[in-house]
């Protein structure tokens, strides 16, 4: 019998393929298992890519929202870069009292992906969730050689309260080797980038805008767009996915020709996923905490949709199990378990020893359960 784990991150605790490794070593001696390391295109993804396909971690000295040096990772293998913007324009990288959208940029995002073509990159995969930005990648641009005036001809940085003074872009300066490149962007909202679905009104609020701040963000992209649409003609404002990350998904389509794809679909076609599945009895899957949002398209259902369409069981382990998690039945996950054996603290129940721990029992008596199951037909 063969089991195939694809089991995302138990974060804070476990990587992907620290799960996925401990998984297959609680199933030792009742089959052959095969780990593939995965994630949905959020927090973890960079790593669990590198790990799936034998990527190479590169450090780089960027800065984060307001402009302090930082040091951030990518992954780089051949001329493919992975990345997250969240690594360098991330909400977690500024406390609650520096959190401000108009001054907030993404151009330390900008930066990495700069020195990913210096060293050769020229496809790349990006996860944009997490940011702490709603500059609609003017920031990201700007460092990639993208120029934004106002009406004065005094050259803009790339941040929230300049959008509205943009009334001139010039490409001129913009870094050659983008015109070779391609970006797949693991993008999982549909969001428009302005109005009351939008950047602005769905996500600043949580990035620091009180309700001023939130129209005169949302004013401001508007005005980016229609100078866009003026220099480009183009008009991507109303893509879905447009609006996520505080506009860097319209930034990415309408100055780098970017594709925007549900982060699970991305990864898992990368790491040849389904392929795997069509060999496998059986698929083991998870997440740190499973609930209703685990049924909204992240990893566990991304992966049991796969699975079924394949006609393969799913069963899903999770460091804790809340309530909406049964609506993961109806996304294709046809067990789920929650791995702690006692009661414990969670503290405790983080610490990756005891994470590995419960969770290599927790497959081995899964798994036992559905291996008894299999006997009686």
């Amino acid at each position: 019998m063969k089991i195939l784990v694809a089991i995302d991150s138990f974060k804070g605790s476990l990587s992907s393929l620290e799960a996925g490794l401990a998984v297959k070593d609680g199933l030792k001696g009742l089959c052959d298992v095969v780990v593939k390391p995965i994630a949905d295109g959020g927090e973890g993804s960079v790593e669990a890519l590198a790990d799936a396909l034998g990527a190479t971690y590169i450090d780089a000295i960027t800065q984060d929202p307001l402009g302090v040096k930082i040091l951030a990772r990518y992954a780089l293998i051949k001329d493919l870069a992975i990345l997250e913007m969240a690594s360098a324009s991330g909400l977690t990288l500024i406390n609650e009292k520096q959190r401000n959208p108009l001054k907030t940029s993404t151009y330390g995002f900008g930066l990495l992906i700069k020195d990913a073509i210096s060293k050769g990159a020229r496809k790349f995969i990006i996860g944009i969730g997490g940011s702490a930005t709603n500059d609609a990648g003017t920031g990201m641009l700007s460092a990639l050689g993208f120029e934004f005036y106002d009406e004065n001809g005094d050259l803009l940085a790339g941040i929230g309260e300049n959008l509205a003074k943009i009334s001139k872009i010039s490409t001129q300066n913009s870094l050659k080797e983008l015109k070779q490149c391609e970006f797949l962007i693991a993008c999982d909202v549909d969001n428009p980038l302005f109005g009351k679905n939008g950047a602005a009104y769905v996500y600043a609020p949580q990035k620091g805008a009180d309700g001023r701040m939130v129209k005169e963000l949302d004013d401001g992209l508007k005005s980016f767009a229609n100078a866009v649409k003026v220099h480009f003609d183009t008009e991507h404002y109303k893509l879905k996915g447009a609006g996520a990350a505080g506009g860097l998904g319209f930034g990415f389509v309408s100055f780098l020709n970017a594709k925007l794809r549900p982060g699970i679909d991305i990864i898992t076609d990368e790491i040849g996923l389904e392929d795997e599945i069509k060999k496998a009895d059986l698929v083991i899957t998870g997440e740190g905490k499973m609930d209703f949002q685990s049924s909204m398209g992240k990893t566990p259902t991304g992966v049991a949709k796969l699975a079924k369409k394949h006609k393969k069981p799913v069963i899903a382990l999770a460091g804790c199990v809340c309530e909406g998690a049964q609506e993961c039945n109806k996304s294709g996950i046809d067990a789920f378990f929650c791995i702690l054996n006692e009661p414990i603290s969670l503290e405790e129940a983080m610490r990756k020893d005891i994470a590995i721990k419960n969770l290599k029992m927790a497959a081995n008596q899964a798994v036992r359960l559905f291996l008894i199951n299999q006997s009686r037909f």
